[in-house]
């Protein structure tokens, strides 16, 4: 695992501008991730430091969602993994807040599957989500049927530990259906076995995980899929998070040795 934090520069002039252009030029032909998952942090810091209201912060993080999606899609990197509401959040959040957080996800992945040729997919539990959102994510997921475009799971009701416990579940039920006995189902319980029974099943590992705020820490994210991650942490708020900074990020992965334990 290497971790590294990022300081944007600030301000929107002449040297901004030619320092976007040299990072642009650096990145021409640079190795870049196939999968980037992300951890918007911050937009209730973000909301009270405007004195706004909690809900207009997380209006403004799925702004920045937005933008920070074509900003991958123009990058060509092929799979989105966006952290949006964690198994934590649906019991410890308020309920005024949660509610306003359900509906702007809903609308939010409604929102995407109608950009470009993207497709969106609910990464996470149905359990403890209203039929309202499930609905929205439902829909958004039909919708990119047959495209071919970024992919973007949307980890709404997500935790890494329930993710892996239901991995292991879904092995142990099918064995079941089969007759199989207890020493079988332990040859099954094998790494791969559990990598194609998570949520993520068939998709590639994140290569990338950046998350905003300033905080260094996974909070139950892609426990699995980021044993060899590639980790950057940026030290703006979720909502002003700049292409300078996923251009930053961008770079220093590709002057990453990535070994694997090699």
């Amino acid at each position: 695992m290497h971790v590294r934090t990022s300081r944007s520069p600030r301000g929107d002039g002449l040297l901004y501008r030619l320092y976007m252009g040299r990072l642009r030029r650096e990145l021409d032909d640079a190795i870049h991730p196939r999968h980037v998952a992300m951890i918007l942090d911050g937009n209730r810091r973000w909301a009270r430091a405007f004195g706004q209201t909690t809900a207009h912060g997380h209006r403004a993080g799925a702004e920045k969602i937005h933008e920070f999606l074509t900003w991958c899609d123009d990058a060509g990197i092929g799979v989105v993994t966006l952290y949006l509401l964690s198994t934590d959040n649906l019991s410890g959040r308020d309920s005024d807040e949660l509610g306003a957080l359900i509906e702007i996800i809903g609308e939010l992945a409604d929102e995407l599957s109608t950009v470009r040729d993207w497709r969106v997919q609910h990464v996470g539990s149905r359990e403890g989500l209203p039929e309202n959102l499930l609905r929205a994510l439902d829909t958004a997921q039909e919708r990119g049927t047959g495209r071919s475009g970024l992919h973007i799971n949307l980890a709404v009701g997500y935790g890494g530990r329930r993710e892996i416990a239901d991995a292991v579940r879904r092995i142990v039920h099918r064995h079941a259906e089969t007759g199989g006995t207890l020493d079988e189902l332990a040859d099954l319980v094998t790494p791969s076995t559990i990598a194609e029974h998570l949520y993520t099943g068939g998709q590639p590992d994140p290569d990338l995980v950046i998350r905003t705020s300033g905080e260094q820490r996974l909070s139950d994210f892609m426990l699995w899929q980021s044993a060899h991650s590639e980790f950057y942490f940026v030290e703006a708020l979720g909502p002003d998070l700049r292409e300078v900074d996923f251009l930053r990020a961008l770079r220093d992965f590709s002057r990453r040795q990535r070994r694997f334990g090699q």
